[in-house]
């Protein structure tokens, strides 16, 4: 008796095995070029397994089978991102820190457009982009703490600060309208952390704070609006990336 399975009922292990080839080459060519120790070997080899393990029990979760064409660009940005903390933990090769950071981030402009273009926008894929996108500004804020202290650190905690708070309180996780100042203060972020980062910006560290202060009002300004519409999580509606910080 022949038994037929759906076709999207896992992830595909061989697209598995090439994103975490992927990573395990980038992380080599870092190793032969910047130079890059244990501590930066584990933790990007950790980033690479854990970013496809996370995805693939989402995708699970889903039913869906593989990555679609946005997903795919958002991977290939997560495999930088894993170059990017490999360096962070290991204190070295700051340029090309900076060059995979600015990638993965003008990558983030791309990966929306394939997916609208393609046709599979989709929440499984937002909610992937945000979290590769919330990640690389943690990554990153980590390395700027190392240079202007550890207040630095509140703009990479702030979006997992809000998650943990809505555990306790639902309403967080409200819908919200679309905003064009929220997702430029969100782009913002990352582009002042690179520029931070590079060393070579003036008042770097003014413009850090400015970014931190800009960050605070648009999650504060968030907070206050779900807390007025208190919208009941069991029947709210799937959020848009844009849509939701949770």
């Amino acid at each position: 008796m022949m038994i037929t399975l759906p076709h999207n009922t896992a992830p595909a292990v061989p697209e598995q095995v090439a994103w975490m080839g992927g990573q395990l080459l980038l992380l080599g060519l870092l190793g032969a070029t910047v130079g890059l120790g244990p501590p930066g070997w584990i933790v990007g080899l950790a980033h690479g397994s854990g970013t496809w393990a996370l995805l693939g029990a989402a995708m699970l979760r889903s039913g869906v089978r593989s990555p679609g064409p946005a997903d795919r660009v958002t991977l290939a940005r997560g495999v930088l991102v894993g170059g990017v903390t490999a360096l962070v933990v290991d204190g070295g090769g700051t340029t090309v820190l900076v060059v995979f950071a600015s990638v993965a981030l003008a990558l983030d402009f791309v990966d929306g457009r394939v997916a609208r273009r393609t046709g599979t926008a989709s929440p499984l894929g937002a909610r992937f982009d945000m979290e590769v996108d919330a990640f690389l500004i943690l990554v990153l804020s980590v390395q700027v703490a190392f240079a202007f202290g550890p207040w630095v650190l509140a703009i990479g905690a702030m979006r997992y600060v809000f998650v943990a708070a809505s555990w306790v309180a639902p309403w967080l996780c409200g819908e919200l309208p679309p905003s064009f100042a929220r997702k430029a203060v969100a782009a913002v972020q990352g582009v002042v952390l690179v520029a931070a980062a590079s060393g070579i910006v003036p008042f770097a560290a003014v413009l850090v704070g400015l970014a931190l202060a800009a960050l605070a009002w648009s999650f504060g300004r968030d907070v206050l609006r779900l807390r007025r519409n208190r919208v009941p999580v069991a029947t709210a509606a799937v959020p848009a990336k844009e849509y939701s910080r949770v």
